[in-house]
Protein backbone atom coordinates (compact mmCIF):
# COMPACT_ATOMS: atom_id res chain seq x y z
CA UNK A 1 0.00 0.00 0.00
CA UNK A 2 1.72 3.15 -1.25
CA UNK A 3 -1.02 5.82 -1.26
CA UNK A 4 -3.65 6.56 1.40
CA UNK A 5 -6.14 9.34 2.06
CA UNK A 6 -6.90 10.70 5.54
CA UNK A 7 -10.14 12.66 6.03
CA UNK A 8 -10.73 14.00 9.53
CA UNK A 9 -13.71 15.47 11.36
CA UNK A 10 -13.90 19.23 10.98
CA UNK A 11 -13.79 21.62 13.92
CA UNK A 12 -12.34 18.94 16.20
CA UNK A 13 -8.76 19.79 17.26
CA UNK A 14 -8.14 16.24 18.53
CA UNK A 15 -9.14 14.85 15.11
CA UNK A 16 -6.76 17.24 13.36
CA UNK A 17 -3.92 16.34 15.73
CA UNK A 18 -4.38 12.60 15.27
CA UNK A 19 -4.70 12.99 11.49
CA UNK A 20 -1.41 14.91 11.36
CA UNK A 21 0.30 12.28 13.52
CA UNK A 22 -0.98 9.58 11.17
CA UNK A 23 0.20 11.55 8.15
CA UNK A 24 3.73 11.77 9.56
CA UNK A 25 3.65 8.10 10.59
CA UNK A 26 2.68 6.96 7.08
CA UNK A 27 5.18 9.25 5.35
CA UNK A 28 8.01 7.88 7.53
CA UNK A 29 7.11 4.46 6.09
CA UNK A 30 7.23 5.64 2.49
CA UNK A 31 3.47 6.02 2.00
CA UNK A 32 2.09 9.03 0.12
CA UNK A 33 -0.72 10.77 2.00
CA UNK A 34 -3.62 12.89 0.77
CA UNK A 35 -5.03 14.62 3.89
CA UNK A 36 -8.07 16.89 4.19
CA UNK A 37 -10.45 18.24 6.81
CA UNK A 38 -13.98 17.03 6.06
CA UNK A 39 -16.38 19.38 4.29
CA UNK A 40 -19.16 21.09 6.23
CA UNK A 41 -22.43 19.86 4.74
CA UNK A 42 -24.48 21.23 7.62
CA UNK A 43 -28.14 20.27 7.80
CA UNK A 44 -30.14 17.80 5.73
CA UNK A 45 -30.27 18.87 2.08
CA UNK A 46 -30.70 17.37 -1.39
CA UNK A 47 -27.16 18.29 -2.47
CA UNK A 48 -23.71 18.15 -0.91
CA UNK A 49 -20.12 19.08 -1.62
CA UNK A 50 -17.49 16.41 -2.24
CA UNK A 51 -13.81 15.94 -1.60
CA UNK A 52 -12.21 14.56 -4.75
CA UNK A 53 -10.12 11.58 -3.68
CA UNK A 54 -7.08 11.14 -6.02
CA UNK A 55 -7.20 8.17 -8.35
CA UNK A 56 -4.02 6.60 -6.96
CA UNK A 57 -5.36 6.34 -3.39
CA UNK A 58 -5.52 2.70 -2.26
CA UNK A 59 -7.32 3.19 1.07
CA UNK A 60 -9.31 5.91 2.82
CA UNK A 61 -8.87 6.53 6.56
CA UNK A 62 -11.59 8.42 8.39
CA UNK A 63 -10.73 10.09 11.72
CA UNK A 64 -13.86 11.04 13.64
CA UNK A 65 -17.20 9.39 14.29
CA UNK A 66 -19.88 7.54 12.36
CA UNK A 67 -21.30 10.76 10.92
CA UNK A 68 -17.94 11.67 9.41
CA UNK A 69 -17.56 8.10 8.13
CA UNK A 70 -20.94 8.21 6.38
CA UNK A 71 -20.17 11.52 4.70
CA UNK A 72 -16.74 10.34 3.50
CA UNK A 73 -18.27 7.08 2.19
CA UNK A 74 -20.32 9.23 -0.22
CA UNK A 75 -17.11 10.57 -1.78
CA UNK A 76 -16.12 7.08 -2.99
CA UNK A 77 -19.54 5.59 -3.71
CA UNK A 78 -18.70 4.50 -7.27
CA UNK A 79 -15.13 3.40 -6.57
CA UNK A 80 -13.89 0.16 -4.96
CA UNK A 81 -11.50 1.92 -2.56
CA UNK A 82 -11.57 0.26 0.90
CA UNK A 83 -12.26 2.48 3.91
CA UNK A 84 -11.43 2.26 7.61
CA UNK A 85 -12.49 4.47 10.50
CA UNK A 86 -10.70 5.63 13.65
CA UNK A 87 -13.14 6.38 16.46
CA UNK A 88 -12.48 9.39 18.68
CA UNK A 89 -14.52 8.08 21.58
CA UNK A 90 -18.23 8.37 20.75
CA UNK A 91 -20.73 5.60 20.07
CA UNK A 92 -19.18 4.40 16.83
CA UNK A 93 -20.16 1.22 15.01
CA UNK A 94 -18.57 2.22 11.67
CA UNK A 95 -15.36 3.74 13.04
CA UNK A 96 -14.15 0.46 14.53
CA UNK A 97 -10.49 1.23 15.36
CA UNK A 98 -9.78 3.00 18.66
CA UNK A 99 -7.53 6.06 18.62
CA UNK A 100 -5.37 4.46 21.33
CA UNK A 101 -4.55 1.39 19.24
CA UNK A 102 -4.71 2.82 15.72
CA UNK A 103 -0.96 2.86 15.04
CA UNK A 104 -0.68 -0.85 15.90
CA UNK A 105 -3.68 -1.59 13.66
CA UNK A 106 -2.20 0.40 10.76
CA UNK A 107 1.07 -1.47 11.18
CA UNK A 108 -0.90 -4.66 10.51
CA UNK A 109 -2.56 -3.09 7.48
CA UNK A 110 0.75 -2.00 5.95
CA UNK A 111 2.13 -5.52 6.46
CA UNK A 112 -0.89 -6.99 4.65
CA UNK A 113 -2.44 -8.48 7.80
CA UNK A 114 -6.01 -7.45 7.04
CA UNK A 115 -9.05 -8.44 5.03
CA UNK A 116 -11.53 -6.45 2.99
CA UNK A 117 -15.16 -6.92 4.01
CA UNK A 118 -17.97 -5.95 1.65
CA UNK A 119 -21.09 -4.30 3.07
CA UNK A 120 -24.21 -3.89 0.96
CA UNK A 121 -25.57 -0.42 0.35
CA UNK A 122 -28.96 0.71 -0.96
CA UNK A 123 -29.91 2.81 -3.97
CA UNK A 124 -32.83 5.09 -3.11
CA UNK A 125 -34.78 6.78 -5.91
CA UNK A 126 -37.76 9.14 -5.80
CA UNK A 127 -40.12 9.45 -8.77
CA UNK A 128 -42.71 12.18 -9.13
CA UNK A 129 -45.25 12.08 -11.95
CA UNK A 130 -43.14 9.43 -13.65
CA UNK A 131 -39.88 11.42 -13.51
CA UNK A 132 -36.85 10.67 -11.34
CA UNK A 133 -36.21 13.66 -9.07
CA UNK A 134 -33.76 12.18 -6.57
CA UNK A 135 -31.31 9.27 -6.41
CA UNK A 136 -28.80 8.47 -3.71
CA UNK A 137 -26.77 5.60 -2.28
CA UNK A 138 -27.06 4.91 1.45
CA UNK A 139 -24.91 2.79 3.73
CA UNK A 140 -27.10 2.90 6.85
CA UNK A 141 -30.72 3.71 6.09
CA UNK A 142 -33.39 5.63 4.23
CA UNK A 143 -36.05 7.12 6.50
CA UNK A 144 -39.45 8.48 5.51
CA UNK A 145 -40.91 10.48 8.37
CA UNK A 146 -42.99 13.46 9.28
CA UNK A 147 -42.04 16.77 10.82
CA UNK A 148 -42.46 17.50 14.50
CA UNK A 149 -45.92 19.05 14.07
CA UNK A 150 -47.17 16.93 11.16
CA UNK A 151 -50.01 14.46 11.51
CA UNK A 152 -49.68 10.69 11.27
CA UNK A 153 -48.65 9.77 7.73
CA UNK A 154 -50.03 6.95 5.58
CA UNK A 155 -47.57 4.88 3.56
CA UNK A 156 -48.25 1.99 1.17
CA UNK A 157 -45.38 -0.48 0.83
CA UNK A 158 -44.94 -3.11 -1.86
CA UNK A 159 -42.25 -5.73 -2.51
CA UNK A 160 -41.40 -6.60 -6.12
CA UNK A 161 -44.70 -5.10 -7.21
CA UNK A 162 -46.78 -7.05 -4.67
CA UNK A 163 -48.62 -5.03 -2.03
CA UNK A 164 -47.12 -5.63 1.43
CA UNK A 165 -48.99 -3.47 3.92
CA UNK A 166 -50.33 -0.07 4.85
CA UNK A 167 -48.25 1.78 7.44
CA UNK A 168 -49.83 4.51 9.57
CA UNK A 169 -47.54 6.21 12.05
CA UNK A 170 -44.56 8.52 12.28
CA UNK A 171 -42.74 6.92 9.38
CA UNK A 172 -40.71 4.01 8.07
CA UNK A 173 -37.01 3.02 8.22
CA UNK A 174 -35.51 1.02 5.35
CA UNK A 175 -32.17 -0.21 6.61
CA UNK A 176 -29.09 -2.18 5.59
CA UNK A 177 -27.48 -4.68 7.98
CA UNK A 178 -24.77 -2.09 8.66
CA UNK A 179 -27.49 0.40 9.59
CA UNK A 180 -29.33 -2.07 11.81
CA UNK A 181 -27.47 -0.67 14.83
CA UNK A 182 -28.42 2.93 13.96
CA UNK A 183 -31.98 4.38 13.92
CA UNK A 184 -33.35 0.89 13.26
CA UNK A 185 -32.35 -0.46 16.67
CA UNK A 186 -33.78 2.61 18.43
CA UNK A 187 -37.13 1.94 16.73
CA UNK A 188 -37.17 -1.69 17.88
CA UNK A 189 -35.71 -3.27 14.74
CA UNK A 190 -33.42 -6.33 14.76
CA UNK A 191 -29.62 -6.34 14.86
CA UNK A 192 -28.31 -7.98 11.68
CA UNK A 193 -24.75 -9.18 11.14
CA UNK A 194 -23.18 -6.46 8.95
CA UNK A 195 -22.05 -8.68 6.06
CA UNK A 196 -25.52 -10.19 5.57
CA UNK A 197 -27.39 -9.24 2.40
CA UNK A 198 -30.87 -8.26 3.55
CA UNK A 199 -33.15 -5.23 3.70
CA UNK A 200 -34.96 -4.33 6.93
CA UNK A 201 -38.29 -2.46 7.09
CA UNK A 202 -39.01 -1.01 10.53
CA UNK A 203 -42.06 1.19 11.20
CA UNK A 204 -41.63 4.23 13.43
CA UNK A 205 -44.27 4.43 16.18
CA UNK A 206 -46.91 2.56 14.13
CA UNK A 207 -50.59 3.25 14.83
CA UNK A 208 -51.19 -0.52 14.69
CA UNK A 209 -49.07 -2.69 16.99
CA UNK A 210 -49.42 -5.47 14.38
CA UNK A 211 -46.96 -3.59 12.13
CA UNK A 212 -43.65 -5.15 13.12
CA UNK A 213 -40.14 -5.02 11.62
CA UNK A 214 -39.65 -7.39 8.70
CA UNK A 215 -36.49 -8.62 6.90
CA UNK A 216 -36.28 -9.29 3.13
CA UNK A 217 -33.53 -10.70 0.90
CA UNK A 218 -31.30 -8.12 -0.78
CA UNK A 219 -32.67 -8.88 -4.26
CA UNK A 220 -36.10 -7.30 -3.62
CA UNK A 221 -37.32 -3.90 -4.77
CA UNK A 222 -39.11 -2.00 -2.04
CA UNK A 223 -41.61 0.62 -3.21
CA UNK A 224 -43.18 3.09 -0.78
CA UNK A 225 -45.82 5.68 -1.63
CA UNK A 226 -47.37 8.44 0.43
CA UNK A 227 -50.96 7.26 0.30
CA UNK A 228 -52.91 10.43 1.09
CA UNK A 229 -52.38 14.21 1.19
CA UNK A 230 -49.63 14.99 3.67
CA UNK A 231 -47.39 17.91 4.54
CA UNK A 232 -43.90 18.11 6.01
CA UNK A 233 -42.84 14.60 4.98
CA UNK A 234 -39.14 14.00 4.26
CA UNK A 235 -36.96 11.22 2.91
CA UNK A 236 -33.59 11.27 4.71
CA UNK A 237 -30.60 9.21 3.54
CA UNK A 238 -28.05 8.27 6.22
CA UNK A 239 -29.35 11.15 8.32
CA UNK A 240 -27.53 13.67 6.12
CA UNK A 241 -29.05 13.97 2.63
CA UNK A 242 -32.77 14.68 2.32
CA UNK A 243 -35.61 15.12 -0.13
CA UNK A 244 -39.09 16.53 0.56
CA UNK A 245 -41.80 14.00 -0.29
CA UNK A 246 -45.17 15.00 -1.76
CA UNK A 247 -48.45 13.14 -2.09
CA UNK A 248 -48.18 10.04 -4.31
CA UNK A 249 -44.41 10.28 -4.77
CA UNK A 250 -42.85 6.83 -5.25
CA UNK A 251 -39.76 5.94 -3.21
CA UNK A 252 -37.95 2.94 -4.68
CA UNK A 253 -35.21 1.10 -2.75
CA UNK A 254 -32.94 -1.61 -4.19
CA UNK A 255 -29.49 -3.01 -3.40
CA UNK A 256 -26.77 -0.70 -4.76
CA UNK A 257 -24.62 -2.08 -7.57
CA UNK A 258 -21.35 -1.31 -5.75
CA UNK A 259 -20.94 -2.34 -2.09
CA UNK A 260 -18.80 -0.42 0.36
CA UNK A 261 -15.50 -2.15 1.18
CA UNK A 262 -14.34 -2.07 4.82
CA UNK A 263 -10.79 -2.81 5.96
CA UNK A 264 -10.85 -5.24 8.90
CA UNK A 265 -7.82 -6.25 10.98
CA UNK A 266 -7.51 -9.24 13.35
CA UNK A 267 -7.72 -6.84 16.31
CA UNK A 268 -11.27 -5.77 15.40
CA UNK A 269 -14.07 -8.03 16.65
CA UNK A 270 -17.65 -7.15 15.67
CA UNK A 271 -19.10 -8.95 18.69
CA UNK A 272 -16.75 -7.13 21.04
CA UNK A 273 -17.92 -3.86 19.47
CA UNK A 274 -21.56 -4.83 20.12
CA UNK A 275 -20.83 -5.82 23.72
CA UNK A 276 -18.91 -2.62 24.34
CA UNK A 277 -21.24 -0.16 22.59
CA UNK A 278 -24.50 -1.72 23.79
CA UNK A 279 -23.10 -2.62 27.23
CA UNK A 280 -24.28 -6.21 27.05
CA UNK A 281 -23.73 -8.19 30.23
CA UNK A 282 -23.00 -5.10 32.32
CA UNK A 283 -24.87 -4.50 35.55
Amino acid sequence: MRHVSIIYKRMRPEAARLACELEQWFRERGVEVFIRENIDNAGVSCTYEKIEIPEQVEAVIVVGGDGTFLSVARFIERRPIPIVGVNLGGLGFLTEINAETCFAEFEKILSGNFEVEERMALRVTVRRDGEEIFSHRVLNDAVINKGALARIIDLHASINGHFLTHYRGDGLIISTPTGSTAYNISAGGPIIFPTARVVILTPICPFSLANRPIVFPAEVTVMVEVAEPATDVTLTCDGQIGCPIRDFDQVSVTAAAVPLRFIRTPGVDHFEILRSKLKWGQQ
